[in-house]
C-alpha cells in the first residue's frame, strides 16, 4: 500500500510518464542557452519544471513543452530560464580564487578605467564581493571613480534582486569581518544592504551567454565566470570561454570555479592556478 498522499501520488505518476515531454523541455533549454543538465541533476530540473507548471497552471509537462516550442510567450520562457538556472550563491564564495584576485590581480592593475565582468552574476553576490575587494585594494574613493563592474545573468528575477542589493545575513556569513563592517548596512529582519558607493560601482543587465558574438564594445580586464560552465555541454563550454577570451584585454584574467577546469576544452587561455586563467597572447 502506498504511503504517498493521493494528490502527490497522482502528480508523481503523471510526470513520471512524461519522459519524452520532459526531454523536449531539456532540448529547448539546450537550444536557448546551452544548458545541459547531467543525469545527477535531472531530478532537480524536473522538480523545478513541475513548480513552473503549477505556477503557470499548466496541466502537464507536455503542455509546458508545447508552449515553449510554439514561442511567443516571453513571460513563460523567462520563468523557465529562471527556474532552470542555479541561483545558489553567497558572498566571498571559493575564497582561494578571491584571495588570488585580491593579492595578485588587483595590485597588478590600476584603477582609472578598470573594467570587470561577472558573467553569471545571479543575485549580485559575486559582483559586490569584487567591488568590496577593489575598494579595499585601492581605497573607496579611487575604486568608486576608477572601477566598473558589469554583472549579467539570464534570469530577469536575479537581475532585479542584484539591483536591490538586500540579502539575508546567512548569505554574508563567509564575508571577512572588515568587509562586512565597512560595506554593509543593517536592515530590519536580519537583512543587510550593500552600501551605496559599492552599489554604484556595479551595473546589472540580463544576458544569455549563448548570444554570440558577445555584445560588448570594450574589453574587460577581469572576467568572473564561475559555477556556470558545468551546466553547458562541452561545445557550449568551449564556445563560451573562447568568446570571453575575445572580450578580455591582453594580459587580462578569467576566474572560474576550481571545479571547472578548462584543460580539456582546447581553449586559448593559459592556466595560472586552479580557477585562474590569463590571456597571454
Amino acid at each position: 500500500m502506498s504511503l504517498l498522499p493521493v494528490p502527490i501520488a497522482i502528480e508523481a505518476a503523471r510526470f513520471a510518464s512524461s519522459e519524452r515531454d520532459f526531454q523536449r523541455v531539456c532540448d529547448w533549454l539546450r537550444q536557448q542557452c546551452g544548458m545541459d543538465y547531467r543525469e545527477n541533476k535531472r531530478e532537480l530540473l524536473e522538480h523545478r519544471m513541475r513548480r513552473v507548471c503549477e505556477r503557470e497552471q499548466l496541466a502537464s509537462m507536455g503542455e509546458l513543452a508545447e508552449r515553449l516550442e510554439r514561442g511567443g510567450d516571453t513571460a513563460l520562457q523567462l520563468s523557465v530560464l529562471h527556474a532552470a538556472s542555479t541561483n545558489h550563491t553567497y558572498f566571498y564564495r571559493e575564497p582561494q580564487v578571491l584571495q588570488f584576485f585580491a593579492q595578485v590581480i588587483l595590485p597588478a592593475l590600476r584603477p582609472g578605467d578598470l573594467r570587470m565582468w561577472s558573467a553569471a552574476a545571479s543575485s549580485g553576490d559575486e559582483a559586490y564581493t569584487a567591488a568590496m575587494l577593489a575598494a579595499q585594494a585601492y581605497g573607496l574613493d579611487a575604486a568608486s571613480c576608477g572601477v566598473s563592474i558589469l554583472g549579467t545573468d539570464i534570469s530577469a528575477v536575479m537581475i532585479e534582486a542584484a539591483e536591490q542589493a538586500v540579502y539575508p545575513a546567512s548569505r554574508l556569513s563567509a564575508l571577512p569581518a572588515p568587509l562586512r563592517e565597512r560595506y554593509l548596512e543593517e536592515l530590519p529582519q536580519a537583512r543587510l544592504r550593500v552600501a551605496a558607493p559599492i552599489r554604484a560601482m556595479c551595473t546589472f543587465r540580463r544576458l544569455n551567454l549563448k548570444s554570440m558574438p558577445l555584445p560588448f564594445q570594450r574589453n574587460f580586464h577581469v572576467v568572473f565566470c564561475r559555477n556556470v560552465l558545468y551546466y553547458f555541454d562541452r561545445q557550449q563550454q568551449r564556445a563560451t570561454v573562447e568568446a570571453i577570451y575575445d572580450v578580455t584585454e591582453r594580459g587580462g584574467w578569467l576566474l572560474t570555479s576550481v571545479t571547472e577546469p578548462l584543460r580539456d576544452l582546447n581553449s586559448r587561455w593559459t592556466q595560472v592556478q586552479s580557477g585562474v586563467y590569463r590571456r597571454l597572447d
